[in-house]
């Protein structure tokens, strides 16, 4: 009998080694998807944002002195608590919808990023006799929405890491995005790129707003752990922001990415909005990418439906000229870097 257990003993004790072994191999095989990655994601925003609410224990009044249209007037409004949306709230509620971004003491400024001391406040929008800051801040936050819609738009096994954007250029006619799609040599139809365009635009419907959060660079590391791309490119990130020591990240809905902005209110204020090609790259850092390239129109400015779709998105269609990402050269690759 004894014989007999020790034997029932050691099998149980092989069937148990067994069990866990596979177990291991089935967590390291397991593919990693892009909706579990977006969830951790958010729940380390919100933590952390909560976190540095929490901070601010006493509740100091600022006095915002607005210039512009429709009237010039002075709020009293909550120091790190109240931003340029609020302000817009007090006022007229077109401004609320039309501001893309605003000026506080001649500084671009997200319209929903807590005001920090007394100042002189500015709407800016897409039909001003200068819309240049309106109008790049709208480019980037174009090539951020391209981020959403290459992380949500094909299937859990095919596991997508966003790169980098380069810099606005409007000249060029398309604002890009630059990833790993882990799709090999895919070359989308006609159709698949208006699949893709389709999910870009119904955030016009959903009225995300842009929310910014500067984190240290131990939470964005926790952040975008799972991204061997921006793992690489935080730290020289960090080293280029004020403190040394952050980095700037934004949320739009269930999407984080890293951007120093600044970025448009809502994207509400996104119109027509087309994916228009994917090109092959080659970065001296990262290896193949796919570069993806796409137009879009704000909500205020009318286009007729021909000029858009036989100029604007055909050239949109041409490789952008764009820098690629790289991490070798620094010196060069610092504005590449700050479009984030």
């Amino acid at each position: 009998m004894a014989s007999v257990c020790l034997n029932t003993k050691l099998f149980a004790r092989s069937m148990t080694n067994t069990f866990f072994q596979k177990q291991i191999r089935f967590l390291s095989s397991r593919v990693l998807t892009n909706e579990e990655v977006r969830k951790k994601r958010v729940d380390i925003f919100e933590k952390e944002q909560a976190r540095q609410y929490a901070l601010v224990t006493r509740v100091e009044k600022i006095e915002v002195k607005h210039t512009g249209v429709p009237e010039e007037c002075s709020l009293i409004m909550n120091k790190y608590l109240s931003t340029p949306f609020n302000c817009a709230m007090h006022m007229q509620e077109l401004l609320t919808k039309q501001s893309a971004l605003a000026l506080v003491n001649g500084e671009p400024w997200d319209m929903h990023r807590p005001l920090e001391s007394d100042c002189e406040l500015k709407f800016l929008h897409f039909e001003d006799e200068d819309p240049r800051i309106a109008n790049e801040a709208f480019w980037k936050s174009c090539s951020f929405v391209l981020g959403h819609v290459l992380e949500t738009a094909f299937q859990d096994k095919f596991y997508v890491q966003l790169c980098s954007f380069p810099p606005p250029n409007i000249a060029s006619g398309s604002f890009v995005y630059d990833a790993d799609l882990n799709l090999g040599d895919w070359k989308p139809s006609n159709i698949e790129l208006n699949c893709l365009s389709r999910i870009g635009l119904r955030l016009n419907y959903s009225d995300f707003k842009f929310q910014r959060l500067e984190v240290p660079v131990s939470v964005a590391e926790e952040m975008f752990s799972d991204n061997r791309f921006k793992t690489a490119q935080i730290p020289p990130i960090a080293e280029k922001s004020k403190t040394g020591t952050s980095v700037t990240v934004y949320r739009m809905g269930d999407h984080i990415d890293i951007s120093s902005g600044p970025l448009i209110s809502s994207t509400s204020q996104i119109g027509r909005f087309s994916v228009c090609a994917i090109h092959d790259i080659e970065s001296p850092s990262f290896g193949k990418l796919k570069r993806v390239q796409g137009v879009a129109l704000p909500t205020q400015l009318m286009l007729h439906s021909w000029t858009y779709d036989t100029i604007l998105r055909p050239r949109a269609g041409k490789p952008n000229p764009g820098p690629v990402p790289t991490l070798k050269n620094p010196q060069k690759n610092t504005e590449h870097l700050s479009a984030h």
